[in-house]
């Protein structure tokens, strides 16, 4: 954990239409939602925790976490459910990782800050080769305006409204840490790994 306080962020407020519909964080893999393996990877890295998701939020709550809606309406993505945590969040910097990517690294947080001190960035994006992984991120949360205005003026790509702020790759060895479960296929092909 880092020395400075932050909140964690986990994204489950998306529509899985890849998935099939229904909520991809509920669905089960090896014995346990897919929700439940972010949590447990993401949870001893922050001081508090917060699960954003759009439905079944009674479901969420179970696991012991607050649960927050996006504030802004139509599903709008990965984006609105940072928008919803830098708004719930009370400390000064907020984590963020989707609640379909059950190998989420263990020193994600550790690492992201430290690009994040030394760069004197507005955001860290964790990276593998020449891969960026926006929705694995450290924000402050001065970006809070900035991103409230993107929102509202209909932007809804992650990469094009972090073009506008100081941002940090950092970058992780480990691809498969980041691997997301976005079809039944890829389910399975992880659950038989």
């Amino acid at each position: 954990m880092s020395e400075e306080i932050l909140t964690g962020l986990i994204l489950a407020g998306g529509l899985a239409r890849r998935m099939g519909g229904g909520d991809k964080g509920l669905r089960p893999f090896m014995g346990k939602p897919l929700v439940a393996h972010a949590i447990e990877r993401l949870a001893p890295q922050v001081d508090f925790l917060l699960i954003n998701a759009n439905q079944n939020s009674e479901a969420y709550a179970r696991f012991g976490y607050p649960v927050i809606a996006d504030a802004v309406s139509g599903f709008a993505g990965p984006l609105a459910g940072l928008h919803a945590g830098l708004l719930a969040a009370k400390t000064p910097l907020l984590v963020t990782a989707p609640c379909d990517s059950p190998f989420l690294p263990l020193d994600l947080v550790s690492r992201l800050h430290g690009g994040l001190l030394a760069a004197a960035a507005d955001l860290a994006v964790a990276k593998t080769g020449e891969q960026p992984h926006p929705v694995f991120s450290l924000v402050r949360r001065e970006v809070l305006q900035s991103l409230s205005e993107f929102l509202a003026s209909g932007g809804r790509k992650i990469d094009l409204w972090y073009s506008a702020l100081k941002v940090v790759e950092v970058p992780f060895a480990d691809e498969a840490a980041f691997a997301n479960i976005n079809t039944p296929e890829e389910l399975d092909r992880l659950e038989s790994r």
